[in-house]
């Protein structure tokens, strides 16, 4: 079975389960108040057109509403009003009722619906803005590390003799641009993983302190000088999640500092489970982030600040508008902050579930 009749029947099967809960409550509750008043139950159809919209609400469509119309009508005449388990459609009022459960349900569906589809558009607008908003990114900054790379690599081939030492600089210099465009390709892949629009994320449950220490690990690799520290629970932490880029967020979030928090010298990640999500806490002890830039920080291209410099990897915001888009596609959200204490803070939090479609919930 492919993907897309693998998440058909996953919807159908949540729809059904909806649809049957709430009326198995509605009739329970029903049933219940039966037990108080001895003649017809005057709490049956107002309980039933509750349940009507209620199965409007949370399935997809306009069939289950409809269904659901229909089944309410037969439930309070057959259940609930005398003759009791009897079919008696010549009760007065009976299609009014019909036709006034019928309504709320086809109101509440296209309502619904209506606001899936604007939700649709505006996923997708952010999606297209994302895009421009990286290629604009890449072609600005990928331009100034290959320069250096090819003025050092030409410098070693046309000078035979350079002197060990300035070879080596060389050498270091050409390794260092060459690792950034890496972490640069890395991103763009991530971005093109989970940007079409019949792209659904592979999201698997994963030990929390696992994805963490493999990130903290990749980091160090780069960066050993700064160090890591970890504040997290004692309990096993397991959320639903594609491995891959969530490590990828953590190891952005942490060369953030490295690039652009001047004056840091460490930096603390905490990890705080709630009652439906896990929160992750990147902070660090440096200048924080410039006012003006907190409300665009995740826009996708902005420098760290007003100046003209040679070094185009300056610029944090292809790093920060991956990291955000990842977290979104998880059902998440990320923030930007600065402390009261100093430094800066970046925060996001990830569900605990996921719902039938695959996407958090």
């Amino acid at each position: 079975m492919d993907r897309s009749a693998s998440n058909a029947l996953r919807s159908v099967i949540k729809n059904l389960l909806v649809f049957i809960g709430i009326f198995a409550l509605a009739t329970l509750v029903c049933w219940g108040v039966s037990k108080i008043f001895d003649d017809n139950n005057p709490f049956a159809t107002p309980m039933f057109i509750l349940a009507v919209a209620l199965v409007s609400r949370f399935t997809s469509g306009y069939g289950y509403g409809i269904i659901a119309s229909v089944s309410g009508v037969l439930c309070v005449n057959y259940l609930f009003t005398y003759p009791f388990f009897e079919f008696n459609l010549t009760i007065s009022g009976y299609p009014l009722t019909f036709a006034v459960m019928l309504l709320v349900s086809l109101l509440i569906s296209t309502l619904t619906t209506q606001i899936k589809k604007q939700e649709k558009l505006r996923f997708e607008a952010e999606a297209e803005k994302m895009r421009a908003n990286l290629l604009r990114a890449v072609s600005h900054d990928i331009r100034t590390p290959l320069a250096s790379i090819m003025g050092s690599s030409s410098a070693l081939l046309d000078n035979p003799d350079v002197p060990i030492e300035d070879r080596n600089e060389l050498l270091k210099e050409i390794n260092k641009d060459a690792r950034w465009l890496v972490r640069m390709t890395e991103n763009i892949l991530s971005v093109t993983k989970f940007s079409g629009s019949d792209v659904a994320l592979k999201k698997t449950e994963e030990v929390v302190e696992e994805i963490v220490s493999s990130a903290i690990v990749k980091f160090r690799r780069n960066y050993p000088e700064m160090p890591v520290s970890v504040h997290r629970p004692e309990q096993i932490l397991l959320v639903p999640m594609d491995a891959t880029l969530i490590e990828q967020v953590l190891i952005n979030l942490f060369e953030n500092v490295v690039m652009h928090a001047e004056t840091a010298t460490r930096i603390t990640l905490s990890i705080q489970p709630q009652s439906d999500w896990v929160t992750f806490e990147v902070s660090d002890n440096g200048a924080g982030i410039p006012a003006a830039m907190l409300p665009k920080i995740f826009e996708g291209y902005h420098s760290i600040n007003n100046q003209n410099t040679s070094d185009s990897r300056r610029n944090m915001g292809i790093g920060l508008s991956v990291c955000n888009s990842i977290i979104r596609a998880h059902g998440g959200t990320m923030h930007a902050y600065n402390n009261s204490e100093g430094g800066a803070s970046f925060s996001f939090w990830l569900p605990y579930e996921e719902d039938s479609n695959g996407t958090a919930s």
